[in-house]
């Protein structure tokens, strides 16, 4: 059955991308999980297809990845692929049972991401040069940022024709080109108002940046890197010793919202998410927040 995992492949991919809407990463993601369950079947299996894997054989499977070097993480990664791949051949009627439903994934600890205070984010935006057109630029953008939750690249392929600024909202196209509505408040709102009003229309355009919102000096929109190092400069100017990205804005926007008593669900739709799991670490900061900043100004708890 050589030929079968191939065509498989090709059924797959189309199921990721009509059906589910995801990436071209992510569908890249998925079929490699599969890529290797396919190089265990040969090595080990017969090269038996994948309708004809057991459970059992699924099971020496996760064992011959733990002990190929992948991380927990990884791990993770290539049994959810392998699950996702299983649910979609019972949705096919290829099989009827799913032999990976009970596979186990390793445990694995998330990391909490780096997030800022408020105070930490107005320093920040206080050591920017405003006298600059770029500094109103940036102002702007990271303003923006951290006030709306987007994704870098998100940020820097935000379209002019998705600001509706008169009604208090943006639209976002995010992963796997889904929409989503974000309100934005006052301060983004006055700051991209000025950016449009007063930089934007001195920069010379590049072709096929009309629609982009923020430009670099040539006229296109900026790179993911360039955002990481405008973040990189501030904070070091700012005395902050954290090791911060975009992203750091992201989490500070959720943490902020969660410990100010926002609703999870309201958070995973500003967000983004996918999943309400992926929103839930951020109940995990807040309990952080409490034991590092409340509880340890105990009397009881002071050395």
């Amino acid at each position: 059955m050589k030929s079968s995992w191939n065509t498989y492949y090709i059924r797959f991919k189309q199921y990721l991308q009509l059906e589910r809407s995801l990436s071209k990463n992510s569908i890249e993601a998925y079929t490699d999980d599969v890529k290797k369950l396919e190089i265990y079947s040969q090595d080990s299996l017969n090269n038996i297809g994948p309708d004809k894997i057991t459970f059992k054989q699924l099971t020496k499977f996760t064992e011959w990845i733990a002990t190929s070097g992948f991380s927990a993480t990884s791990q993770a990664r290539i049994i959810s692929g392998i699950k996702t791949f299983y649910k979609f051949l019972v949705l096919e009627n290829d099989i009827r049972e799913n032999p990976a439903e009970l596979l186990e994934t390793p445990k694995i600890t998330r990391k909490l991401p780096v997030f800022l205070s408020v105070e930490e984010i107005d320093l920040m935006l206080s050591h920017i040069d405003r006298s600059t057109d770029e500094g109103e630029r940036n102002i702007s953008m990271l303003e923006t940022l951290y006030s709306c939750g987007l994704r870098v690249s998100e940020l820097v392929n935000l379209k002019i024709s998705n600001l509706h600024l008169n009604e208090d909202y943006i639209k976002i196209e995010g992963k796997g080109n889904k929409e989503r509505l974000v309100p934005i408040g006052k301060s983004a709102k006055k700051l991209i108002e000025n950016y449009m009003k007063n930089v934007r229309p001195h920069v010379p355009l590049k072709k096929g940046s009309e629609d982009i919102v923020y430009l670099n000096r040539r006229g296109a929109a900026l790179s993911r890197v360039m955002v990481f190092y405008i973040i990189k400069d501030l904070a070091k100017r700012a005395g902050i010793k954290k090791v911060l990205s975009p992203h750091s804005f992201r989490h500070s926007f959720a943490t902020h919202l969660v410990e100010g008593g926002a609703d999870l669900r309201a958070v995973q739709e500003m967000l983004g998410h996918e999943s309400i799991t992926t929103t839930e670490i951020y109940t995990h900061i807040d309990r952080q927040y409490l034991r590092d900043n409340i509880l340890s100004y105990h009397p009881r708890n002071k050395k």
